[in-house]
């Protein structure tokens, strides 16, 4: 029966010890190519959004458009460099709720619909990435391994 367990749960883990590089990365690269594009097509259309916040009942449209917007375009470039990742993606994932609670709320009937939404897809990955952080190829490591390098 050891062996058995070992084969299906210890074997998997030690060999995901060498791809543990790979989940941060591929997770920063998507969301961050997805929300840097999304954050400049709202830039470049501002009125017709700002509408949009409007009839979803966000307050603050004016403000609050150009906001989200720029938190969607610079998050998405940091979240692609990997360099303040846990404080994007935590952004990033205000941004979906708000997204969630005024633009779908409406929609939801039940838990299946909610979870069905790319909203809450991406938001369970920007909760990811706030708590584990940029993994090991990203700026912040780099920073990280910079600060806490012993000085002579």
């Amino acid at each position: 029966m050891a062996r058995i367990i070992d084969w299906l749960i210890g074997w998997p883990e030690r060999t995901s010890r060498y791809f543990v590089w790979l989940g941060p990365l591929f997770a920063r690269l998507v969301v961050g190519w997805v929300f840097l594009w999304s954050g400049w097509g709202k830039l470049q259309d501002l009125p017709a959004i700002t509408e949009n916040f409007v009839s979803w009942g966000i307050p603050f449209p004016a403000v609050l458009t150009p906001l989200v917007s720029g938190i969607e375009f610079v998050g998405g470039i940091l979240l692609l460099l990997g360099l303040m990742t846990r404080i994007s993606a935590g952004a990033l994932g205000v941004t979906m709720i708000v997204a969630i609670k005024s633009a779908k709320w409406g929609d939801v009937d039940s838990l299946e619909t909610l979870l069905g939404f790319d909203e809450t897809a991406y938001l369970a990955i920007f909760l990811w990435l706030a708590i584990a952080g940029a993994g090991p190829l990203s700026v912040d490591r780099l920073l990280s391994r910079y600060v806490r390098r012993p000085a002579f």
